[in-house]
């Protein structure tokens, strides 16, 4: 078995990287890669002005004059200025452009007007309350590299830049389907021995998570006839192929000998858990992952394995997971296999669902974090540990 650092690495690498581009409106990119480096066309502030309501002046002018000084002008945001006349004060308000020959901006209630004079504060500083040209962003640099993730800040961002539309890189398609005899659609009646398929669910509502398109292609009957019709199906319909099931060794798991006769299998088995049987390969060139079948494995194994393949192949530069600390308020003994616990944060540290079992979907809604136990790792209360968070 691969090791789950092995097993990252090896499908990083094998993911392709994107060619295909396309513009968007900046308001419609939430969540999407940019295609190329963002260069500033221009700096922001485009000018020095005020950081709050006040009074302009020169500094000089001001000690001069015992900090009283008349007032000749006001300046509101968005007008440019007049320079300002020596000896003098500007009321000014905030995000106004500084005028020229002033570069001190005091508080008004820190200020005395009355009849066209105004005392200033005399304990202000020279170049007080003034936000100089370019302080965010100087016009020619770059403000995002390719292969960032545009988020609501990244979007303030470019709209600040004046850019009505961003290159991106095309969405993936993520044809996906589940394999098992057991498996009934939600909204039917259930038959004894069946349960309801939670996994297609699972793997849409991550796949949209990541800004890709899922494809959905359904449930296949445990029959290796239906198994590889779906599987060329899938390759024709999605980018990369992801399915939930059928990896294991029983008899009715068909899902990885129809990958190897329809492509190969790079490798099978993670030393990983919960979801050991995770597969990775090709179906006549489109890459293929197989998840496990049982609810919170493909949860687990998605996020941890599938999530870093998935993000590299649609051209994200940042694709490891974030791993952040925690102090553990529960104690466990070590396993051979990287286990991922299904967690949350609380006031006194990290605490993890009763049941593991790979069963039990309710354990991944119950926290936000995963924790990870490394190999032969015992965790005792106090200890400070590894936290994976869900999000994305």
């Amino acid at each position: 078995m691969l090791t789950v650092t092995e097993a990252i690495n090896r499908l990083t690498s094998a993911a392709a990287r994107p060619t295909e581009m396309e513009s968007v409106l900046v308001t419609g990119s939430l969540g999407r890669i940019l295609a190329t480096d963002i260069i500033s066309p221009i700096s922001v502030p485009p000018a020095d002005n005020s950081a709050m309501d006040g009074y302009a002046f020169c500094y000089a002018d001001a000690v001069s004059h015992d900090f009283k000084l008349s007032l000749s002008t006001r300046i509101p945001a968005g007008v440019a200025p007049t320079p300002l006349a020596k000896n003098t004060v500007a009321r000014i308000f905030t995000g106004a452009e500084i005028p020229a020959n002033a570069d001190t901006v005091a508080m008004q209630e820190n200020c005395i007007d009355q009849a066209g004079w105004v005392t200033i504060d005399s304990g202000v500083v020279a170049g007080a309350n003034v936000r100089p040209l370019g302080q965010d962003i100087l016009s020619g640099r770059c403000i995002l590299a390719a292969g960032s993730k545009i988020r609501a800040q990244e979007m303030g961002l470019l709209a600040a830049v004046g850019l009505k539309t961003v290159p991106v890189y095309r969405r993936l398609k993520i044809a996906i389907f589940s394999t098992g005899d057991e498996l009934v659609e939600p909204g039917l009646p259930l038959a004894a021995g069946q349960i309801y398929n939670s996994n297609r669910a699972t793997l849409i509502g991550l796949i949209q998570t990541l800004g890709l398109i899922p494809i959905d292609l359904g449930t296949v009957a445990d029959d290796p006839e239906a198994t590889a019709a779906v599987l060329k199906d899938a390759a024709v319909a999605g980018d990369i192929v992801i399915s939930a099931g059928g990896m294991s060794v029983g008899d009715e798991d068909y899902v990885k000998d129809a990958v190897a006769a329809a492509g190969a299998i790079a490798f099978w088995t993670v030393a990983i858990k919960p979801g050991r049987p995770m597969a990775f390969g090709h179906v006549a060139g489109t890459p293929f992952i197989g998840l496990p079948g049982n609810p919170a494995s493909v949860f687990a194994t998605f996020m941890v394995l599938a999530r870093p393949f998935l993000l590299a192949s649609q051209g994200a530069a940042d694709t490891a997971p974030k791993m952040l600390k925690g102090w553990a308020q529960f104690d466990k003994p070590g396993e051979r296999r990287e286990v991922y616990l299904r967690a949350k944060l609380t006031d006194s540290g990290v605490e993890i669902f009763p049941n593991q079992s790979s069963g039990v979907l309710s354990s991944a809604c119950w926290g936000e974090v995963f924790v990870r136990q490394k190999s032969g790792q015992s965790i005792q209360v106090g200890d400070l540990i590894d936290v994976l968070p869900y999000a994305l």
